[in-house]
C-alpha cells in the first residue's frame, strides 16, 4: 500500500489534510493525503500515475454515501465537499466510458484494465450474454489468468476454482475446459484479453451500467447507457434501444426521469420512476455524461444542460472531460515505450467470493426480498396467535356497578350478551375442532405441521379487550348512550367548552357580516394596497443592490477569488451566454439606431 501526499496551493488548509483509500480493479489498494480544497482531478491523476496510464479518460472514481447511493466523483469539484462520509474515505477505480471498439485501444495497459472490468461485469451479473458466449469468456479468462492446459499440472475439476459467473453449472465449466484446452491454447495473455474485449462488446449489456426503477405501468426495469445510445432491460431482456442521434434531452423532477427524444419521425417520452431523488439525480448526471461522451464530436460543442426548461429551477450539469472522438485521435497519437504491464496471478489478488459480501452489488435480474415462505409465515402467525391467547385468557370484564333502575335492562343485555358468546364459542371450538384434524393430516404426511389459514373477525373473539383499573374508563365502556350524555352536559368543564364554542360561533358570524359592509370592504382595499406598495419597494431596493453586482461580475475584470468562483459556476455561464450576451446585444443595437436617428435629425 502507497502513500502520496498532495499540496495545493491555498496556504491557509495546509494542516488541513484528508485521508484516502481508492480500490483498484484488481482489488488491490493505495492511499493517499488530500487537503480538503484538493479537486477530484488530483485523485483520479494520482490512481492513472500510480499505473503510469495516458488514455484515462475511460476512468473514473466512484463512491456510495450513507443512504447507499452511488456516485461519479466529479473531477471539477473538491473531494471534501463531494464526499458525505465521515473519513477516512473509502473509493474505487472503475470504468466509467466504455469504449465502442476495444481494438482502437493503443496501449496494452488499458486494455488490460479493462479486461479487469468486464471481468468483474461478468462475475457479478451486469454482463449478460448466451451459454455459448459465456463459455467463451469463461475460456478466455482462465487462458489469460492460467496459461495454457496442462494435464500434469491442471486436475480434472481445475475450472471449480474460478468462480466466474453468479451461477456456475457444471454443464458450463465443462465447456469452458473444452475451449481452453482447445480452441485457445497458445495464446498470451493479452491476445486472451483482446479476444475477451473483442466477443465481450457485441453483447447487448455490454458497459451497461443497471440503474433499476419502475416504468409508467409499475413493473420493474432497469436504464442504461451504452456507446450506442440509451437501453432499457426488463429482466434479461432489452426492450427499449434509442440511438443518441434520436436523443433530445433528459430531464428529472424530483424521482421522476424523462428522456425525450424521436423514434420513427414522431416525438417520444418515456417516463421512469426512481427509489430515491438522489437516485434520479444521478441517473439524470450519468445520461448526459453518455450523451455528451459518445454524441459530441469536439469537448467545445458540450454545453450546460439544466433539468428544467426554466432557468432558476433545477439542477445544472456540465460534463468538463473529453469526448471519444478526441480520446481516440489522443490514443493514435501516443509515441512513447509502452509500459510493462504487472498483472495479478491466480490465487494472489483477494477473492472474488469474500469481496460480494462487502460490496453493494447490482445484478441485472430483479431483486428479490429475503422473506420466509407462506407456510412458514403462516406457523409463526398461528404460534403468536395462540401464545396471545394463553397470555391473554386469565383477563374478564370488570362488571360496572349499576343504580336499581337500570338493573332490568342490564339483565337483559347480559341475557344476549350471553347467548351470543355461546354460539361464538361453539364455532371457536369448531374451528379448532378442524384445525386439529388438518394438522392430524398434516403429520401423517410430512414432519411439517401447517396451520390452515383462517380469516380473523374481531366480532368473534371471545377475550375482551384488556383495560387497566387505573385508566378511568372502564365505566364509560359499559354505560348506556343516554345516561353517558346526560352526564356530558351537566359537567361543569363541558359547559364551559360549550359555551366557548358559542362564542367563536358568533365572533365568526360577525366577521361575515362586516366583510358585507361597504366601508370595511374600502379600509381591506386600501390594507392590500399598501402591502402591495412595500412588496414594490422592498423588490426595487433588492434590485439596486444586486444590480451593480451583477454588472461587476459580468462587465468587470476584477481577478477576486470571490468574484472568480461565482464566474466558473455552470449556472453563472449558461446565464451569461444565453441571456445577458443576447441581451446586451439587442439593447447595443436599439441604442446604435435611436443614436443615429438623433444625429441624423
Amino acid at each position: 500500500m502507497k502513500m502520496l501526499r498532495f499540496r495545493s496551493p491555498s496556504i491557509s488548509s495546509l494542516a488541513q489534510e484528508v485521508q484516502c483509500t481508492v480500490r483498484l480493479l484488481d482489488d488491490s489498494e493505495i492511499s493517499c493525503s488530500i487537503q480538503r480544497d484538493t479537486k477530484g482531478q488530483f485523485l483520479l491523476d494520482h490512481v492513472c500515475n500510480y499505473y503510469s496510464l495516458l488514455e484515462k479518460d475511460y476512468f473514473g472514481i466512484r463512491y456510495v454515501d450513507p443512504e447507499k447511493q452511488r456516485h461519479w466523483l466529479d473531477p471539477s469539484k473538491p473531494v471534501v465537499k463531494q464526499m458525505k462520509c465521515q473519513q477516512p474515505y473509502t473509493m474505487c477505480f472503475r470504468v466509467k466510458f466504455y469504449p465502442q471498439e476495444p481494438i482502437k485501444i493503443k496501449e496494452e495497459l488499458t486494455r488490460y484494465l479493462l479486461y479487469l472490468q468486464l471481468k468483474r461485469d461478468v462475475y457479478h451479473g451486469r454482463l449478460l450474454c448466451p451459454f455459448a458466449d459465456a463459455a467463451y469468456l469463461g475460456a478466455c479468462i482462465v487462458q489469460a489468468e492460467l496459461g495454457d492446459y496442462d494435464p500434469e499440472e491442471h486436475p480434472a475439476d481445475y475450472i471449480s476454482d474460478f468462480k466466474l459467473f453468479p451461477k456456475q453449472s457444471l454443464k458450463l465449466e465443462r465447456k469452458i475446459m473444452e475451449i481452453h484446452q482447445t480452441e485457445l491454447r497458445g495464446q498470451c495473455p493479452a491476445l486472451a484479453e483482446l479476444n475477451l474485449l473483442q466477443r465481450a462488446h457485441t453483447l447487448d449489456t455490454y458497459g451497461v451500467d443497471p440503474h433499476p426503477c419502475k416504468d409508467f405501468t409499475g413493473s420493474t426495469a432497469f436504464l442504461g447507457f451504452t456507446a450506442r445510445g440509451f437501453v432499457v432491460f426488463q429482466g434479461n431482456k432489452r426492450i427499449h434501444l434509442l440511438k443518441w442521434a434520436d436523443v433530445s434531452k433528459f430531464k428529472f423532477e424530483g424521482k421522476t426521469f424523462y428522456v425525450i427524444g424521436v423514434q420513427r419521425e414522431k416525438k417520444l417520452v418515456l417516463t421512469f420512476h426512481t427509489s430515491t431523488p438522489a437516485a434520479c439525480k444521478h441517473l439524470w448526471k450519468c445520461a448526459v455524461e453518455n450523451q455528451a461522451f459518445y454524441k459530441c464530436a469536439k469537448s467545445s460543442q458540450i454545453k450546460t444542460v439544466s433539468s428544467s426548461s426554466i432557468f432558476f429551477k433545477g439542477s445544472r450539469f456540465r460534463y468538463s472531460g473529453r469526448v471519444a472522438k478526441e480520446v481516440i485521435e489522443a490514443s493514435s497519437k501516443i509515441q512513447r515505450e509502452p509500459p510493462v504491464v504487472h498483472r495479478s496471478q491466480f490465487g494472489q489478488s483477494r477473492s472474488f467470493t469474500s469481496l460480494s459480501h462487502k460490496q453493494l452489488i447490482m445484478n441485472m435480474e430483479p431483486l428479490l426480498p429475503a422473506l420466509s415462505s407462506s407456510r412458514e409465515h403462516r406457523d409463526s402467525s398461528a404460534d403468536n396467535g395462540l401464545s396471545a391467547l394463553k397470555d391473554s385468557v386469565h383477563l374478564s370484564p370488570l362488571k360496572p356497578s349499576v343504580t336499581p333502575e337500570e338493573a332490568e335492562i342490564e339483565e337483559r343485555e347480559n341475557h344476549s350478551q350471553e347467548r351470543r358468546e355461546d354460539e361464538a364459542a361453539n364455532r371457536t371450538r369448531a374451528d379448532e375442532e378442524r384445525r386439529e384434524i388438518h394438522v392430524d393430516s398434516e403429520e401423517d404426511g410430512c414432519s411439517t405441521l401447517t396451520i390452515s389459514d383462517t380469516a380473523y373477525s374481531p366480532c368473534a373473539s371471545m377475550v375482551p379487550t384488556p383495560v387497566e383499573e387505573g385508566q378511568g374508563g372502564l365505566d364509560l365502556l359499559f354505560q348506556s348512550p343516554a345516561r353517558l350524555l346526560k352526564e356530558l352536559h351537566a359537567d361543569p368543564e363541558m359547559q364551559v367548552e360549550l359555551q366557548a364554542e358559542r362564542e367563536r360561533e358568533l365572533a365568526r358570524e360577525a366577521f361575515r357580516q362586516s366583510l358585507c359592509n361597504p366601508s370595511n370592504g374600502r379600509q381591506q382595499m386600501q390594507a392590500c394596497l399598501r402591502s402591495a406598495a412595500r412588496l414594490v419597494v422592498m423588490a426595487t431596493g433588492l434590485l439596486m443592490i444586486l444590480l451593480p453586482l451583477l454588472l461587476v461580475l459580468l462587465e468587470s475584470d476584477l481577478d477576486i477569488s470571490f468574484l472568480h468562483d461565482i464566474r466558473q459556476t455552470p449556472e453563472f455561464e449558461q446565464f451569461h451566454y444565453e441571456y445577458y450576451c443576447p441581451l446586451r446585444r439587442w439593447f447595443l443595437c436599439k441604442l446604435e439606431l435611436i443614436t443615429e436617428q438623433l444625429w441624423g435629425d
